[in-house]
């Protein structure tokens, strides 16, 4: 696999799917019920923005860069700045959270958490990033398999699926791993990212979807018109059982991401299929 997210790290992407997944463990978290995790594409765990392949993408200075510089941090991004300090010892820093960290540090002592990652120098990374956390266990299996085999094992489950989409299959993977998850958790909650290059990808993808759910909040985010299916215009959560509490935090990241990061023409669109 030639994909490495330390390009991407810590752009509009990351502060989107980051900034979701945190709305939904502080909900889900909220609740008595324990909480079993399970990280499909968990990567390196955490990435150093200073580093060679983050400057040359130049990404992350657009996205977390542009956001810590604001005099006054939105209120949905609070909670992922906090994290971001608090991983460079409070202050400014090159350091950024991945999703692997974001997700320990926010669980509790009855909750389990499962980084699946198959490439193996970012898996060395997750293992030693992860290491302090007892509750946490990085292994080195397909995620889609593991999503499907640790649901309704215990607590109530939460997936989060976010592959490279190196494979001419993740779209369809991500379908039928939310269809075997509800079929063992019911109550499961499942978060897909995805990038948006065109829209007729898209929306073939949210077709397949209504097949195995009726509960999908698709959080939309177009930084440029869908013109150019080689580029990156856009990027889109998929919340299967999305609580309550979090649909507004989802419809507010979404679009101030759109209004502030955007180009001209720039939408956010948050709907249910």
């Amino acid at each position: 696999m030639n994909y490495r997210h330390a390009f991407h790290a810590g752009n509009f992407a990351d502060l989107q799917k980051h900034a979701i997944v945190l709305a939904l463990l502080e909900a889900l978290t909220a609740e008595d019920t324990p909480l079993s995790v399970v990280d499909t594409h968990a990567g390196a765990g955490a990435y150093d923005l200073g580093g060679d392949m983050a400057q040359r993408s130049g990404e992350a200075a657009a996205g977390i860069g542009r956001l810590q510089a604001m005099a006054q941090v939105p209120t949905v991004f609070a909670p992922l700045v906090a994290a971001v300090r608090a991983l460079n010892g409070g202050g400014a820093g090159s350091l950024y959270p991945g999703s692997p960290l974001l997700i320990a540090r926010a669980l509790r002592k009855t909750d389990r958490y499962t980084a699946c990652e198959l490439r193996p120098d970012d898996f060395d990374s997750l293992r030693r990033t992860l290491a302090p956390y007892a509750l946490a266990q990085a292994v080195k299996d397909d995620g889609y398999a593991t999503a499907a085999a640790r649901a309704g094992r215990g607590g109530r489950t939460f997936v989060l699926i976010d592959p490279p989409f190196e494979r001419s299959d993740d779209y369809a993977q991500i379908v039928a791993t939310t269809k075997a998850v509800l079929a063992r958790d019911k109550d499961a909650v499942i978060a897909a990212w995805m990038p948006l290059k065109d829209l007729e990808t898209f929306d073939a993808f949210m077709r397949a979807m209504e097949t195995v759910t009726n509960d999908a909040l698709a959080a939309e985010l177009r930084l440029r018109p869908l013109t150019d299916p080689m580029k990156m215009n856009g990027c889109a959560m998929v919340v299967v059982g999305t609580p309550k509490s979090a649909e507004g935090v989802i419809a507010e990241v979404t679009t101030w991401l759109a209004d502030t990061l955007g180009d001209a023409g720039a939408k956010a669109r948050v709907w249910r299929a």
